[in-house]
């Protein structure tokens, strides 16, 4: 998973493990993950195979922390997973989710990954060479940071030159790039070592000259973000 983009709402040590939720039709594989997490710490509240009993499972733990999915499920073997996450980001917000997959499936992705920058992972399984990494990515996204795979973007998003980015003054430039890390307006103003109310200035201008001044603030945020991400995925 090198070069994963990651960012991390609090300290990792000043969490408890997380309450986890597994998804994944293989059985070998899902009894496999259960050892490994629960061999790390992790609570492992349901093991299922399918999305509806990952439905179920998240309607009887409400309280879950996080829900590691793969998107391919019964009985379809195509979106079920990555239908089923974006679901419970809508109507469990609380619980964060993270998605591993063989393939980068873009349907719907667009509308997981918008729902925040946070609370979300998107990883491929192929690139998960180290379990150590794997755990910590977990962690910090079950404790609301953000974990995407940087060929998940770069499949998700066209390679195209984006001129309004070009307009954007250095300091906007580096806003929006600690933005496409996931961070809050306090947090941005951390990294930066600017205000408050200097970030909220700097955001506002990006909006403009983006053109996105008609959605709601959320919407926009995600939107200012995917052209970050789509305007330096180039060769």
């Amino acid at each position: 998973m090198e070069g994963v983009t990651v960012s991390t709402a609090q300290r990792l040590d000043e969490r408890p493990e997380p309450r986890v939720i597994i998804a994944e039709d293989s059985v070998l594989l899902r009894s496999g993950m259960v050892r490994l997490l629960e061999d790390s710490g992790v609570e492992i509240v349901a093991a299922v195979g399918d999305a509806d009993a990952l439905n179920a499972a998240v309607a009887e733990h409400p309280d879950v922390d996080l829900c590691l999915i793969d998107i391919r499920m019964p009985p379809t073997y195509s979106e079920e997973g990555i239908q089923a996450a974006v679901r419970i980001r809508r109507t469990h917000p609380d619980v964060a989710v993270l998605l591993l997959s063989q393939h980068v499936v873009s349907r719907y992705a667009a509308d997981l990954l918008g729902g925040g920058a946070e609370k979300v992972g998107y990883l491929l399984k192929d690139r998960v060479a180290d379990i150590e990494e794997f755990l910590a990515v977990l962690r910090r996204v079950a404790g609301g940071g953000a974990a995407i795979d940087p060929e998940v973007v770069s499949q998700l998003l066209s390679r195209r030159r984006d001129r309004a980015l070009e307009s954007l003054t250095p300091r906007e430039g580096e806003v929006l790039e600690v933005m496409a890390q996931g961070l809050n307006n306090a947090g941005i103003a951390d990294r930066l070592a600017i205000t408050d109310r200097a970030v909220e200035k700097h955001i506002r201008s990006i909006f403009t000259k983006l053109d996105l001044g008609h959605d709601d603030h959320d919407h926009r945020r995600v939107q200012a973000v995917l052209r970050y991400l789509r305007g330096n995925d180039r060769d």
